[in-house]
C-alpha cells in the first residue's frame, strides 16, 4: 500500500486529495503513507547540488586546456545573443585597444553577438576572416558584422569584397589586388578571432546549405571553423575546396593569441572539442548545457579508452 501510494503522488503526480478518494481513506492517512514511505526507503527525496557557471567555466578550461573560457546560464531562450556580454568581459580582458587587429567570422552564433552588441575597445582594426557568400542568409553576411563590431568597438572596419570560394587562378588575382592584400595582410598580425563552430553537414541533409559537394562529402568531419573541416580529435580534414578558399587559414587562427570560438547547442559538442583540440581556437564562450554536453563526452570518451 505504501508503494502504491508513493507511486501515484510522485510518478504520477497525483494530488493526496485525489489518491484519497481513489482508495477511499481520509487525507490525512495518505499524508501520513507519504511520510512513512519517505522513512523507510521507498521514496527518497534529493536536492541536488547546483554546479555553478564559475564552476563548470574552471572545469572547462582545466579538461580542454583552454587559455580561457566564460560559461553562462543556459536561458530559456536568445542563448546565442546571450553570449555578448561573457564575449564582451573577455575581450576586455584580454586588453585589446587601440592598434589591435580583431578577425571577425561568420555563422548565427558570430552574428547574434554582434547584433547583442560588443564593449567599446578603441581604435584596433576589425576585418574578416573569410571572404563572402553569394547567399541570402543573414549570418553569411560578414562584411556587416565587421561594420558592426567596428562601430561598437570603435576601431575601423576593413572589408573583402571577394568570394569565399574561387578557382585556383581567380583566388592568386583577387589576393595580387592592393585592396584585398592589405586587408589580408593583416590576418598574419590577428590579436584576436571571433568565429562560430559550425556542424558538419551530413547529419542535416534537410537544412538549406550553402555546403559544395565536396564539403557535404566529409561525413566524417565533427564541425569546422571558418570552413576549415577538423574530426572530433582536431585532425584537420583536407578538401578539394581548402586550396580554392579566401579565408584566414588554420595556422594562422592557432597564431592568435586569442582565438574565440562562440557557440551553444549540445549537438555541438563534439565540434567545439575538435575546434580545441586543432588549435584554431583556444578559448570558448558558451552555456552550461553545451559545456556539460562536452565534459560528459570527454568523461565517456575517456572510460572508453580505458577499457
Amino acid at each position: 500500500m505504501l508503494h502504491m501510494v508513493a507511486k501515484l503522488h510522485y510518478e504520477s503526480e497525483m494530488s493526496q486529495i485525489d489518491i484519497a478518494r481513489k482508495l477511499s481513506v481520509s487525507t490525512a492517512t495518505v499524508s501520513r503513507m507519504l511520510q512513512k514511505a519517505r522513512a523507510v526507503g521507498i521514496v527518497r527525496i534529493e536536492v541536488l547540488d547546483l554546479v555553478s557557471p564559475e564552476d563548470i567555466t574552471a572545469e572547462l578550461i582545466a579538461a580542454l586546456g583552454l587559455k580561457t573560457a566564460a560559461v553562462i546560464d543556459t536561458p530559456q531562450t536568445g542563448v546565442l545573443g546571450a553570449l555578448a556580454q561573457p564575449l564582451g568581459t573577455l575581450l576586455k580582458a584580454a586588453g585589446l585597444g587601440d592598434g589591435a587587429v580583431i578577425g571577425i567570422g561568420w555563422g548565427r552564433a558570430v552574428r547574434e553577438v554582434v547584433l547583442a552588441g560588443l564593449p567599446t575597445l578603441g581604435r584596433a582594426s576589425i576585418v574578416p576572416l573569410t571572404g563572402g557568400m553569394q547567399q541570402a542568409a543573414a549570418h553569411f553576411q560578414i562584411n556587416e558584422f565587421v561594420r558592426l563590431a567596428a562601430e561598437q568597438i570603435g576601431g575601423a572596419p576593413h572589408f573583402l569584397h571577394v568570394p569565399y570560394l574561387s578557382s585556383p587562378e581567380l583566388r592568386e588575382a583577387v589576393l595580387a589586388d592592393p585592396s584585398v592584400s592589405q586587408t589580408v595582410a593583416l590576418w598574419n598580425r590577428l590579436d584576436c578571432a571571433i568565429v562560430g563552430i559550425g556542424l558538419t553537414h551530413a547529419p542535416q541533409p534537410s537544412e538549406t546549405s550553402a555546403a559544395t559537394a565536396g564539403e557535404k562529402a566529409l561525413v566524417e568531419a565533427a564541425g569546422d571553423v571558418i570552413r576549415h573541416y577538423m574530426t572530433e580529435d582536431g585532425s584537420l580534414l583536407d578538401w578539394e575546396g581548402e586550396a580554392r578558399m579566401i579565408a584566414a587559414s588554420a595556422a594562422q587562427l592557432r597564431q592568435a593569441p586569442l582565438s574565440v570560438g562562440v557557440a551553444a547547442g549540445a549537438e555541438k559538442a563534439a565540434a567545439m572539442i575538435g575546434a580545441v583540440r586543432s588549435g584554431m581556437i583556444n578559448a570558448l564562450v558558451t552555456d552550461t548545457v553545451s559545456a556539460q554536453a562536452i565534459l560528459g563526452r570527454l568523461a565517456g570518451n575517456a572510460a572508453g579508452s580505458g577499457r
